[in-house]
């Protein structure tokens, strides 16, 4: 029983010589298995107030609001109409203008022979040649042309084309003194500007 007291204080004291010499040299004492893990669960244990990151998952596009697009849709629908609509009724109402046109020069010879038989109004050539004139000017007007009175107006560039600007004494400057071919209206639109003389003002 001494002997195996003895050798079993032999062991001890051989393990503590070790593990002291061990200290010795690595200035540390040695980590055991169960240090090591509690070590490398506080590795992995995240500091306190910083979220975890989820995982990164694919962002799903937006919803169409589908209510708005179809809003827009008829709106952009209705105004195609509208446009359509009236395209439509100006290529009606203009449809006849190169044949107007064509017509107008006929309409101003006949006004000039009209002017230069004034005297003469009870000749029955002269009221035949007037009947004409008349009818042209109501088939016109049924078609929505119309003569454009320039005498006596401020010049405008948008109605009037300027032959010549003269010296009056009795028109003051810049109003239309002289008519040279008539201007015409087809629906409020002009068909053919008016040929105009404009007055100067009174000359130095």
């Amino acid at each position: 029983m001494d002997e195996t007291k003895m050798d079993d204080e032999k062991k001890v004291n051989t393990e503590d010589t070790t593990a002291e010499n061990v200290t010795a040299q690595t200035g540390s004492v040695a980590e055991t298995p169960a240090d090591a893990k509690a070590e490398d669960a506080k590795a992995e244990e995240k500091p306190e107030g910083v979220p975890e990151t989820p995982a990164s998952e694919p962002e799903k596009p937006a919803e169409p609001d589908w209510k708005d697009r179809y809003a827009r849709a008829m709106a952009d629908f209705d105004n195609f109409r509208k446009r359509t609509a009236r395209d439509r009724e100006d290529l009606v109402k203009f449809a006849a203008s190169d044949v107007i046109k064509d017509v107008l020069p006929t309409v101003d010879n006949l006004a000039r022979a009209l002017e230069g038989v004034k005297d003469k109004a009870d000749d029955p050539l002269v009221q035949g040649v007037q009947l004409v004139y008349d009818g042209l000017l109501k088939t016109l007007a049924d078609h929505g042309a119309t003569p454009l009175d320039a005498v006596g107006e401020p010049f405008d560039a948008n109605f009037h084309e300027a032959l010549a600007q003269l010296p009056s004494a009795d028109v003051e400057e810049g109003v239309v003194m002289n008519e040279v071919k008539r201007g015409w209206l087809l629906h409020g639109k002009l068909l053919r500007a008016a040929q105009v003389v404009v007055s100067a003002g009174k000359g130095a």
